[in-house]
């Protein structure tokens, strides 16, 4: 398994050394493995995890809480599933569906809010663009 140092995975991900090392911080990653002299060294999961962060990010318009909150329910999701694999009780089973359940209808709750936020601001920008619009039709007159 190869391992990338910061300034590499800097490159594939097009995010800052500062910006890695914030999210490691934050806790929205893990912290990478370090050589002896401290060098922060990545795995291609790494990488996967911060491009997943980045989407999530760019398509829902989190905040770095909003993401945390979410990468936390995407952990939980995993750790219910793996139980949920390893169990052989149909009680515990049907628990941690549920549990599942629980956490999905979490994580949806948050992303319709964030929808509904962005159609308001759509809203929003379609009556200024029509007020400018009106503006700009009054002057042609």
């Amino acid at each position: 398994m190869d391992l990338l140092k910061i300034e590499e995975v800097a490159k594939r991900t097009g995010l800052t050394k500062r910006a890695i090392r914030y999210y490691e911080d934050f806790g929205l990653i893990s912290a990478p493995e370090r050589t002896q002299g401290g060098i922060r060294l990545y795995s291609e999961e790494n990488i996967e995890k911060i491009n997943k962060i980045l989407l999530v990010k760019e398509v829902l318009g989190f905040s770095l809480a909003e993401l945390q909150q979410y990468m936390e329910f995407q952990s939980l999701i995993e750790q219910q599933k793996s139980e949920y694999r390893t169990s052989e009780d149909r009680e515990a089973r049907k628990l941690k569906l549920f549990e599942i359940s629980q956490v999905l209808h979490k994580e949806k709750t948050m992303i319709d809010m964030k929808i509904k936020r962005m159609e308001q601001f759509k809203d929003e920008l379609t009556e200024t663009e029509k007020r400018v619009q009106k503006a700009l039709d009054q002057l042609q007159e």
